[in-house]
C-alpha cells in the first residue's frame, strides 16, 4: 500500500466521489448562500433603520444640551449647577454634547446613565485624537459616527451656535450595536440548525430519488465481476426499471436494453465456441485413425526388402516423418478440445519431485549439448492433479527451452513451495523470447520462428498453449518473463 504524504501546513477540503453526496453538498451550499444573503440583508437593513431613528431623535434634541455648557461663568456655581441638572434631567442617558469655538472644543459633557446622579461634574476626558474627529464634523450636515475613547461609538450632530461657536449633539450607538448583533446571534442559530435539518433531510431525498440509479450500478457491478471471456455465462437479473420520464429511469431502461444486446451476443458466442469445441474434438478424433494408417503404410513400405529407387525411399521417409508430426499435432489439438470442453482431469497425489528428475533424464537425452540442471527441496513436493498431464507440462517447457535456444545454453528446473503454492520455475540463459511474441506466447499456433511455419521442422505452436490450458485446469496459472540472457517460465499450482 502506498501511502502519499502532504506537506505540512496545507489542507485540503475532501473530494466529493459520488453524485449523491455532491447533489447534497450543493443543495446545503445554495441554502447557505441563501441564507447569508438573506441575514446580510437583514442585519443592514435594521442597522440602517435603528441609525435611521438615532438621527431622528438627534434632531429632536437639537443643541440643548451642548447649549447648557455655553459660558458657564456668566453664573453663579449654584446657578449653573441648577442650570445643567435641569438639562441633563431633560436628556435621554448617554447624551453627548461638545462645544467648540474656532475649531477647539471648550467644553465636552455627556448626560449619566443614572438620571437620579447628582453628580455635578459632567465633563469627559477627549484625547487628542478625539478632538481632531469632532472639529472635523461638518456643521448643518448629516449625522456621523465617530468613537470616542472614553466613551465608545456616537452618532454626532454639529451645529451653529448662537455666538459663532459649533454645537455638537451625541447620542450611543451601543444600544443598536447590541440590537444588531443580537439579530446576527440568533441568525447564526436559527440558519445554522436550518442548515443542518436540510443537509440530513437532503440526504435523504437524494438517497431515495437516487434509489433506481444504485440499483443499476449495483447490477453493473455484478456484471463486472462476472468472467466474460470465455464459457457460459448468466447474466444477473436486470435493473428495475422506474418511471422512464426521468433521466434515472432513462439510465436504467437503456441499460438493460443493452444487458439483453449483450447476453444475446454471449450466448451466440458460446453457441460457436461450443460448435468451434466440438469440430475440433471431432476432426482431431477422426484424424487420428487416417494418419496412423498413412504412417504405418509408409514404415512398411521402408521395410520392403525388394530395392527401392532413393527418391522413392527419400519420398517415403518424408511421408512418414510428417504423418508423425502430424499425429502428434492431432492429439494436441484433441487435448485441447477436451480442456476446453471442460473434461474433468484425475485428481490424485502426484510426486511432483519423482516428475521432474524423469523429465530432466529424458531432457538430458534429447539435448546432450544443453547443461541441466536442478534445485529441489530436500522433501518431496506433493501437488493433487493428473500425473500425466503435468508431466506434459514439463516436457513442454523443457522441449521449448531445447528448441529454442543455442548449445551450451544452461537449464534450470526450480520447485518450491510457500503458502499453500507450488512454484514450478524452468529458467535458461538463453538470447529471450522477442518482445513482440512475449504478449501471445501462450495462444494457440505461436512460433518464435515464423520461417518454420513453412518448412516441415519444429513444432505446430500449440507446446506452451497445452501448458497454459493444463496448469489452469489445475487450478493454477503460468507466467512469462523473459529477456535477453534470461528467460524464467513459472508454473503456480496448489499443494496438495
Amino acid at each position: 500500500m502506498i501511502t502519499v504524504r502532504r506537506p505540512a501546513g496545507r489542507w485540503r477540503l475532501p473530494r466529493m466521489y459520488t453524485l449523491r453526496a455532491r447533489l447534497t453538498a450543493g443543495l446545503v451550499v445554495l441554502l447557505a448562500v441563501s441564507c447569508a444573503a438573506v441575514g446580510v440583508a437583514a442585519v443592514i437593513e435594521l442597522d440602517g433603520f435603528l441609525t435611521g431613528r438615532l438621527d431622528q431623535q438627534l434632531t429632536e434634541v437639537g443643541t440643548q444640551f451642548p447649549a447648557s455648557l455655553e459660558h458657564p461663568s456668566t453664573l453663579t456655581d449654584h446657578d449653573a449647577d441648577d442650570r445643567e441638572r435641569g438639562d441633563t434631567r431633560r436628556q435621554a442617558p448617554g447624551t453627548f454634547g461638545a462645544r467648540l469655538v474656532d475649531g477647539t472644543v471648550t467644553n465636552a459633557a455627556v448626560v449619566p446613565a443614572d438620571k437620579d446622579d447628582t453628580t455635578t461634574d459632567l465633563k469627559v476626558a477627549l484625547s487628542a485624537r478625539d478632538r481632531r474627529e469632532l472639529a472635523a464634523i461638518p456643521v448643518g450636515g448629516r449625522a456621523h459616527t465617530i468613537h470616542l475613547s472614553s466613551l465608545g461609538k456616537y452618532r454626532v450632530l454639529a451645529a451653529k451656535g448662537r455666538d459663532g461657536d459649533v454645537m455638537i449633539t451625541g447620542l450611543p450607538l451601543e444600544s443598536v450595536e447590541a440590537t444588531v448583533h443580537r439579530l446576527e446571534a440568533v441568525e447564526a442559530i436559527v440558519f445554522g440548525a436550518a442548515l443542518l435539518i436540510t443537509g440530513f433531510a437532503g440526504a435523504l431525498w437524494v438517497r431515495w430519488s437516487l434509489r433506481p440509479l444504485s440499483r443499476v450500478a449495483a447490477t453493473a457491478t455484478r456484471v463486472s465481476e462476472l468472467p466474460l471471456a470465455s464459457g457460459e455465462v448468466t447474466l444477473p437479473s436486470r435493473a428495475p426499471e422506474s418511471d422512464p420520464r426521468s433521466e434515472v429511469g432513462q439510465v436504467a431502461g437503456a441499460f438493460n436494453r443493452m444487458l439483453g444486446h449483450v447476453e444475446d451476443a454471449l450466448t451466440h458466442r458460446h453457441a460457436s465456441e461450443e460448435r468451434l469445441r466440438s469440430f475440433a474434438a471431432d476432426a482431431s478424433h477422426e484424424l487420428r485413425t487416417p494418419v496412423a494408417t498413412i504412417r504405418g503404410h509408409a514404415e512398411l513400405a521402408l521395410l520392403h526388402p525388394d530395392p527401392v529407387p532413393p527418391k522413392v525411399t527419400r519420398a517415403l521417409e518424408r511421408i512418414a516423418s510428417e504423418s508423425t508430426r502430424m499425429g502428434v499435432m492431432v492429439d494436441e489439438m484433441l487435448l485441447l478440445a477436451r480442456l476446453d470442453a471442460g473434461r474433468p482431469l484425475e485428481h490424485s497425489p502426484v510426486d511432483l519431485t519423482h516428475l521432474v528428475l524423469d523429465a530432466i533424464t529424458d531432457a538430458r537425452a534429447a539435448g546432450p549439448d544443453h547443461r541441466w540442471t536442478l534445485q529441489l527441496p530436500e522433501e518431496p513436493v506433493t501437488v493433487t492433479g493428473d500425473a500425466h498431464r503435468l508431466q506434459q507440462v514439463l516436457a513442454n517447457l523443457l522441449a521449448n527451452a531445447r528448441l529454442h535456444t543455442p548449445p551450451g545454453t544452461k537449464v534450470t528446473v526450480t520447485v518450491e513451495t510457500g503458502d499453500g503454492v507450488t512454484y514450478l520455475v524452468v529458467h535458461d540463459d538463453g538470447p529471450g523470447v522477442p518482445p513482440e511474441i512475449q504478449p501471445g506466447v501462450f495462444e494457440r499456433f505461436t512460433r518464435a520462428d515464423r520461417r518454420r511455419a513453412d518448412g516441415g521442422g519444429g513444432g505446430a505452436g500449440l507446446g506452451l498453449s497445452i501448458v497454459a490450458a493444463v496448469t489452469e485446469a489445475h487450478g493454477g496459472s503460468v507466467s512469462l518473463e523473459s529477456h535477453p540472457g534470461s528467460t524464467t517460465f513459472t508454473v503456480q499450482l496448489p499443494s496438495a
